[in-house]
């Protein structure tokens, strides 16, 4: 006899409100991995190159707050139970890179986005509607989403100060999983996007950078 739980729309629904609140809740987000950086030291700054990184800092745990709602969307809507728990799966693993940015921006004396909210609801409409659609283009969309962030990541190890070894170290252990990622929806089946369809991405993409760097 099967002991595993089939759960109803409306369980998977409770948890994504449970799982929304861990989210954007300050502190709520416990990674299960440690730190990257947290055995590496802090290093005098001045106070401009403080704010230009807890800049980059936000805009990267914003990121990982689309990346947990747009899985939790996918997740919600997905047709096969195997993607279903593809998607579940990736989003922990991306909690461990919102909790590591939180981190630092606190040790950087700084905050999250308040922006937040409103890009959670909207990644995770786009995620419910990627999921709706068919598996293949959901997949598909994790694939361009994780190729993007990786461009977003390497501009931003290119910002980073020689010195700051402790955000350096965050950023380029979230590169490696982004990849990871990206690289297992695609060998999963997903779609591969046309140029148009990234193009729009990107430049989404540069509206919640641009709003979240310094609030």
């Amino acid at each position: 006899m099967s002991t595993s739980r089939h759960y109803s729309f409306l369980d998977r629904l409770l948890n994504q409100a449970d799982q929304s609140l861990r989210t954007l809740i300050p502190g709520a987000a416990q990674p299960n991995r440690p730190s990257p950086a947290q055995h590496l030291a802090n290093v005098p700054m001045h106070e401009e190159e403080r704010k230009h990184i807890a800049g980059l800092m936000r805009i990267n745990h914003t990121g990982e707050v689309c990346a947990q709602a747009l899985y939790q969307g996918q997740a919600l809507t997905a047709k096969l139970p195997d993607v279903r728990e593809k998607m579940e799966h990736a989003a922990a693993e991306e909690i461990d890179h919102l909790a590591w940015c939180e981190q630092r921006l606190t040790e950087l004396h700084s905050r999250t986005s308040v922006f937040n909210p409103l890009f959670y609801g909207l990644s995770f409409g786009v995620g419910a509607a990627a999921g709706l659609i068919s598996d293949r283009v959901s997949l598909g969309f994790v694939a361009a989403t994780e190729q993007l962030v990786e461009r977003h990541l390497d501009d931003h190890l290119n910002q980073l100060p020689e010195e700051d070894i402790k955000s350096r170290a965050i950023l380029e252990q979230m590169r490696e999983d982004e990849i990871e990622h990206g690289n297992q929806a695609l060998e999963a089946g997903g779609a591969i996007f046309p140029a148009p369809v990234k193009q729009a991405m990107t430049l989404m993409s540069k509206v919640m950078t641009k709003a979240t760097y310094k609030a």
